[in-house]
């Protein structure tokens, strides 16, 4: 529901021009004759009410009582001389349109129809309401031959128009009733010309009939008989043409119109003025008078009239007879006077210039109707423009439905001048865009001007001059963002102009201009204070000239194009008081701050908090700046960088005196290990913060703008190096304390692994290392809880290499005991899932590095069993074998085949190559020993020989050798068959060819279901000849260390005479 204006339009231009046009309100005595006229109208009211007029003339009387304004005794005078008036001429004007459906009476098959029409003074009525008797009396039988009207003959058609209009009177609306007769027109033809129109057979009927006739009489083809008191003021429709007899009851049907009037009216309004002239002031009254109502009721009226006015304005219209045409002048006329100086909705015109431009013959109208008609156009053009020149005044958006009153007026302008009838009669045609966009450009100038006066401050200071300037321009802004936003797609799309581009070129060259005129007062040393209030208007100057983007096109540069040069020399004291507010906050901070972790989720406390914020204050002093001149841009860039530097440093300084103050205030060490976790954390936050600044203040545009003033390296080595600098401090201080906090859990770790390596040898290795992992278990859990991640990753990577000597170390001191050295590597291996932490601690590839690597293969073998070892002795053997890739001392070749059925292993020796000769005479005497080891698994398996080959070094054996062994011995680490090959000495020790590893893991028919049939598939394998070691083997001396084992020393004693029989060692 709409509100009225605060101020209605009328008020308004009733206090710009006292002396305005009031036409609407009449004389008492033009509103007693106006009164007199519609008395008479309503008293002597003709026709059947129609269903939405109000019927009852006593309610007609009431209304148009109050909407005059007249009292009881007012009314009752002129109702009594409208009784006393003679009453009006009562007229049926009566209109014969057209018919279809008409009997064919001639020879041809059609007629030639004519209609005769007239009224009876005194109706037949029948007998009964219910009784259809048929009138069968013709006009010519029922009416005096004078009040009998005649239409024109229609040839030779069913379907006959006419559009004849006859004014019929009548004196008794209750008694009179309506004929009209329809007749085929006949004349004398001769019977050879009828045969010639001859058709069909009922053509000749026709000719048979018309001969019993007698010459010239016309063939009836229907009637119809309407009683007055059954029509409407109006009545357009079709009606059924009525027989005389059965014959032919569907006659067709006839198109009539019917409109009830009067003529020779006896008021004074009437007689004295054209019929137009009073109903546009009858029209006036009403309507002026339910616009009113309205506004009483706090609803803006739509156009719709009440039932009582519509009914009152119809019956008038008729009983005068005016044409639509003069109806719609008539609302023109008034609506658009009326609009003038009350509030409607200025759509309800667009029907009535619809309606006139769709009916509009100048020649319609006499000389005064076009001149009022021109008038009219050209005060609602002046006054619409004038609204529109003050379109944010009337026209609020505090007001509902603002929008759509703006928009349906510059709809209505438009349309009006779009108007044939205003192109004729206003020969002076204005452009409509051009008229508006003046007015526009005068109505902002004066809204300017009208808010510059009422924004002035009540003392005259810089200070209050510059926070009025700021509020002002704040106005400004909002002005043309509601332009741009709400109000210019109205204006684009009817008018084709751009108000935002209007109000913005007028209204940024008002502000230069006074903006200007206010800072050229202030002094060249600028007080702290000036300077702060000029900082937001420096903030809406920035927002205004941004506000450009929007504009369509300009000619030349705007006149805030360098605005900020007004501003420069305030910008060293923002940032000063920028620098100023950071640094007290943090200190502030610092100061409040107990050093507890802020919040359940962070691990640093609250003054990283307000730390961040003064932060993004200066960022967003940067941002607000935005300073064009990219030199001083530069330069400004520096000063904000240095001045967060510096607070960066002080902070560091602060929190660590902080840390140091509540810790000698409590004496508590764990209470002082857990702040100088926060401060760490704390400090690694203000890194994170120092980090950000490049792209939060945009380092890269930066660099892109001052490419053409400012070399590349001097930005990296001015900003950057200032930034890396600070880094570097940062990073410093984070070690320092990361260290501390490592360097107490240190000594606790050498301590825990010195008394592991001290143990009792006893104790199982997992009960050795619990104390240890406890303690880490202890200290690591409440540092995590209260270092950052990355922070506690660095305290790892300390302890973890710190650990790594500490193990190291106590590996070297230990006595060869095998329970020592695994009761470290339990230690080693749990500290490494410790340290690894289920991904969550160190990764793998920092945990495992050269020196864990090493420590962990000395700790394996030290730690392992005599057995374990001499295994991996073969294993070791093995691998050194098929790495080897010479045959220096030769090769043996063998096959070798196992029967799982029979847990047989099937070994033939085929030959040996390329053997060394050991004897004088330059050959040597070989055979092959073969033995199954270690000797540990397989016991009971004696040595087997081959025969000696006398002075050969490529001898041929072909020997076969069955062992009975179960195939899980097979399967055991370092599980071979070692062959070796000797050189056979008469008188001393035989000498040593060589040795060669089959591993028998690999056995053809270990991993078969069934055995082999057939060893001849076999294939050979060929195996160099390797020596052993002298000396240096890391297996062999930890075993000779093991003094008190026999079998590790038994084991050695072997492999040293096998050693010794290598002349090649000797």
């Amino acid at each position: 529901m709409d509100t009225p204006r605060e101020t209605s339009v009328g008020t308004l231009l009733r206090e710009e021009s006292p002396e305005m046009d009031l036409s609407h309100r009449f004389s008492k005595r033009e509103l007693a004759l106006l009164y007199e006229e519609v008395l008479y109208t309503i008293r002597h009211r003709l026709g059947k009410p129609e269903h939405h007029h109000v019927a009852d003339p006593q309610e007609l009387y009431a209304y148009v009582q109050k909407a005059f304004g007249m009292d009881a005794e007012e009314h009752s005078v002129i109702m009594q001389q409208v009784k006393d008036l003679e009453s009006p001429i009562f007229c049926l004007k009566a209109t014969v349109k057209e018919a279809k459906g008409i009997l064919g009476k001639d020879v041809s098959g059609f007629s030639d129809p004519y209609c005769l029409l007239g009224i009876e003074a005194k109706s037949q009525e029948p007998a009964h309401p219910d009784h259809k008797k048929r009138m069968k009396a013709v006009v010519k039988d029922l009416i005096p031959e004078d009040q009998i009207h005649r239409t024109q003959v229609i040839s030779q058609t069913l379907s006959p128009v006419w559009d004849e209009t006859f004014i019929l009177e009548f004196e008794d609306m209750e008694m009179a009733s309506f004929h009209l007769d329809m007749w085929d027109s006949d004349t004398v033809e001769s019977v050879r010309h009828k045969l010639g129109e001859l058709t069909d057979l009922h053509g000749l009927k026709r000719i048979f009939k018309d001969a019993r006739k007698d010459k010239g009489q016309d063939d009836f083809l229907g009637n119809v008989v309407l009683r007055l008191k059954d029509l409407h003021c109006w009545n357009d429709r079709w009606y059924q043409l009525e027989p005389r007899t059965e014959t032919y009851p569907n006659r067709g049907q006839c198109h009539l119109q019917f409109l009830l009037t009067h003529k020779k009216r006896a008021t004074t309004c009437s007689r004295t003025q054209p019929s137009y002239t009073v109903h546009r002031h009858l029209l006036q009254q009403l309507v002026s008078y339910e616009i009113l109502q309205h506004q009483a009721g706090s609803i803006s009226w739509d156009g719709e009239l009440s039932r009582h006015a519509s009914t009152v304005l119809y019956l008038h219209a008729t009983q005068k007879d005016l044409s639509d045409f003069h109806q719609v002048m008539a609302q023109w006329l008034a609506y658009s006077k009326l609009y003038q100086s009350l509030e409607f909705n200025s759509s309800c015109l667009l029907h009535q210039i619809t309606s006139i431009e769709y009916q509009w013959v100048q020649e319609r109208l006499r000389p005064e109707q076009k001149a009022e008609l021109a008038e009219s156009f050209q005060s609602l053009l002046t006054y619409g423009v004038s609204l529109i020149r003050r379109f944010r005044i009337i026209f609020p958006l505090s007001i509902p439905r603002s929008t759509e009153r703006l928009q349906s007026l510059l709809r209505v302008l438009v349309q009006m001048c779009k108007m044939k009838a205003f192109h004729e009669l206003c020969r002076l045609s204005p452009d409509l865009p051009q008229m508006v966009s003046t007015a526009l450009k005068s109505g902002t100038t004066e809204w300017f001007h009208m808010k510059k006066q009422h924004l002035q401050p009540m003392v005259k200071s810089v200070e209050e001059n510059g926070k009025a300037l700021s509020r002002l321009l704040v106005e400004v802004i909002g002005d043309l963002q509601q332009c741009q936003k709400i109000w210019n797609k109205f204006f684009i799309n009817t008018l084709k102009l751009n108000l935002f581009s209007i109000a913005y070129l007028e209204l940024e060259a008002l502000v230069a201009e006074h903006v200007q005129e206010q800072l050229h007062e202030v002094d060249s040393s600028m007080s702290k204070p000036t300077a702060e209030s000029l900082f937001q208007l420096y903030m809406n100057m920035q927002e205004l000239y941004r506000m450009k983007d929007f504009l369509l096109k300009r000619d030349g540069p705007l006149a805030l194009s360098n605005f900020h040069q007004w501003f420069k020399e305030a910008v060293p004291q923002w940032l000063q008081k920028a620098y100023t507010i950071a640094l007290e906050r943090a200190q502030r901070a610092i100061q409040m701050d107990q050093l507890t972790p802020f919040g359940e989720h962070n691990k640093h406390s609250t003054s990283t908090v307000d730390l961040s914020t003064c932060y993004a204050q200066i960022v967003k002093t940067w941002q607000q700046l935005n300073w064009p001149d990219p030199e001083e841009a530069f330069m400004i860039m520096v000063k904000l960088v240095e001045d967060m530097c510096r607070i960066a440093l002080m902070y560091c300084r602060l929190i660590k005196e902080r840390a140091e103050a509540l810790s000698l205030s409590e004496q508590s060490e764990g209470e002082a290990a857990n702040r100088l976790c926060i401060v760490v954390n704390n400090i690694k936050q203000l890194r994170l913060l120092i980090l950000k600044l490049p792209s939060q203040l945009d380092w890269a545009q930066l660099e892109q703008r001052t490419g053409a003033v400012i070399d590349r390296q001097q930005i990296q080595h001015t900003l950057h190096h200032q930034l890396d600098s600070t880094i570097s401090c940062l990073d410093h201080e984070v070690r320092d304390v990361v260290k501390a906090l490592a360097t107490k859990l240190e000594k606790g770790i050498a301590r825990h692994i010195q008394e592991l390596s001290s143990s009792n040898n006893t104790r199982d290795p997992e009960d050795s290392i619990i104390p240890l992992m406890k303690f880490l278990e202890s200290e690591l859990q409440y540092l995590n809880e209260h270092l950052v991640q990355e922070n506690f990753r660095s305290l790892l990577s300390l302890l973890w290499h710190h650990t790594l000597a500490v193990l190291t170390a106590a590996a070297g001191q230990q006595v060869p005991s095998a329970q020592c050295y695994r009761k470290l590597h339990c230690a080693l291996k749990s500290l490494e899932r410790c340290f690894y932490a289920e991904g969550c601690g160190l990764p793998m590839e920092i945990l495992q590095t050269s020196a864990f690597l090493s420590l962990e293969t000395h700790l394996a073998l030290c730690s392992a069993t005599s057995r374990k070892l001499i295994q991996k002795y073969f294993s070791n053997r093995i691998q050194q074998q098929l790495d080897t890739s010479s045959e220096k001392y030769g090769a043996v070749t063998i096959k070798a085949l196992y029967r799982p059925s029979e847990q047989k292993l099937r070994v033939e020796v085929l030959n040996a190559a390329n053997l060394i000769p050991l004897d004088s005479n330059g050959s040597s005497d070989p055979f092959v020993q073969l033995t199954l080891e270690p000797r540990h698994e397989f016991p009971e398996v004696v040595p087997r020989t081959t025969q000696c080959k006398r002075n050969e070094l490529h001898p041929l054996f072909d020997e076969a050798f069955d062992f009975l062994i179960p195939p899980e011995k097979c399967r055991q680490e370092g599980a071979c068959l070692l062959l070796t090959v000797f050189d056979y000495d008469t008188l001393g020790a035989n000498d040593l060819e060589g040795e060669a590893f089959f591993p028998l893991h690999h056995l053809p028919g270990l991993d078969a279901d069934e055995d082999q049939a057939d060893t001849g598939r076999v294939p050979q394998t060929r195996l160099p000849l390797t020596h052993p070691k002298p000396t240096g083997d890391e297996i062999l001396q930890l075993l000779e260390s093991r003094k008190g084992d026999k079998e590790a020393q038994a084991f050695v004693k072997l492999r040293k005479q096998r050693a010794k029989q290598s002349k090649e060692t000797a």
